[in-house]
């Protein structure tokens, strides 16, 4: 075989990849533009709620959000906050403790998310609770979030995925993570959820029915507890409602260096969902389980900044190649051009108005530095599966 065969092959075959990940982004895009209005009934029953906020060194936020989240309107007698305290300082519990909540204060070795719910449904005393609420430290949310819960659980949704927005773009880092969260928001739960699939899970701002989750935490040992947890939901066709118009306030990343790591986890986490439950694709299928399926779909797609970075890398090389091997092919490089100018499309599509502001563009220019940073976590994976990484919360520079 020539190697111009070989490199006509590898580029179809990287193509193919690209093109797909591409348009199927640009459907759910696309049907993320169609919201849904559905009538909730307000509920004449108070179901009992339990809500966790498990905290890794979060002394800075972690006072402040819990005095907001007990102003709720929902009713006091109907809800008990959990804070579990992983390595904070003893002022930060001491001041907590003057709280009505539920403090616990475990000291892991290795310290992780998942440890930390575990650790709260073995410590908890027992209620006859109904909802559980999962909440990061950082997070603010509406006096009416917990009667929205109530509501939709009311209606019949056992697992729920309220809207993350930031509540600080501060940086141009801080404004890059805004977006990629809201091109998630539009493509991975309000397209999801107007084409009939569940909605993708966080890993804050969270509900499921207690009595399920008490049953399948002790199966959620990694730092993507997300996933493992939309699997197992998955795997028992629960389907996960997004309340799109249900926020929560959460703080984003401000430093380069605190998004690469934290992209490098979340990059750990969907290859090991993907290594945990690609077995389960076709006998998915076989069962007509699309929402499972989908899902690993979506951990084998390539990430979008290594998506984008690929499309220009094999868009400006194969040209340069095709030509130098005086190929008659050199035209076939367009096609990587025109898979670049519609995932462009999907993610004007995806991005919402009120973030296209004067800060935008100057934060664009980000993007090169932090794509060249997500291509060097594909290096850095191990040792991710268990940590627990800790969002730093100090402000810098622009």
């Amino acid at each position: 075989m020539s190697w111009e065969t070989i490199l006509f092959y590898i580029d179809w075959i990287l193509f193919i990849i690209a093109a797909f990940t591409v348009l199927y982004l640009l459907v759910f895009a696309l049907a993320a533009m169609f919201g849904r209005k559905e009538y909730i009934p307000v509920s004449q029953k108070k179901h009992r709620i339990l809500v966790l906020f498990p905290c890794y060194k979060e002394d800075k936020v972690i006072e402040n959000t819990i005095n907001s989240f007990l102003e709720q309107d929902y009713p006091r007698s109907e809800f008990d906050v959990a804070v579990i305290s992983d390595h904070m300082s003893e002022i930060t519990n001491f001041k907590l403790a003057q709280y009505p909540i539920i403090l616990l204060t475990p000291n892991f070795e290795k310290s992780s998310k998942a440890k930390s719910l575990n650790y709260a449904m073995q410590h908890i005393p027992y209620k006859k609770y109904d909802i559980v609420v999962i909440l990061d430290a950082d997070n603010l949310v509406d006096k009416d979030f917990l009667q929205h819960i109530n509501n939709v659980y009311a209606a019949g949704s056992k697992a729920i995925q309220a809207h993350r927005i930031s509540k600080n773009r501060n940086t141009y880092t801080a404004i890059l993570d805004a977006l990629s969260e809201e091109v998630n928001n539009s493509i991975f739960r309000a397209g999801h959820v107007n084409l009939g699939f569940s909605s993708a899970l966080i890993g804050s701002g969270m509900a499921m029915d207690y009595h399920w989750f008490k049953e399948h935490i002790g199966l959620v040992s990694t730092a993507g507890e997300d996933k493992e947890f939309e699997a197992l939901l998955m795997e028992d066709r629960i389907y996960i409602e997004y309340l799109n118009d249900i926020y929560v306030y959460d703080e984003k990343v401000q430093k380069r260096e605190v998004f690469n790591k934290q992209r490098r986890r979340w990059m750990a986490a969907q290859f090991n969902s993907l290594s945990s439950n690609f077995k389960k694709l076709f006998p998915a299928l076989y069962r007509r389980n699309f929402d499972l399926a989908d899902k690993i779909f979506q951990w084998m797609m390539l990430p979008r900044s290594i998506l984008l970075a690929l499309i220009i890398f094999m868009g400006g090389l194969m040209p340069i190649l095709y030509a130098y091997m005086d190929m008659h092919w050199w035209q076939l490089a367009l096609k990587w051009w025109i898979i670049f100018f519609i995932l462009l499309l999907t993610f004007a599509i995806a991005i919402p108005n009120y973030l296209v502001d004067h800060r935008f563009n100057k934060a664009m220019r980000q993007v090169p530095v932090l794509g060249f940073g997500m291509i060097l976590n594909l290096f850095r994976l191990g040792g991710l599966k268990e940590k627990f990484l800790h969002t730093d919360h100090d402000y810098d520079e622009k």
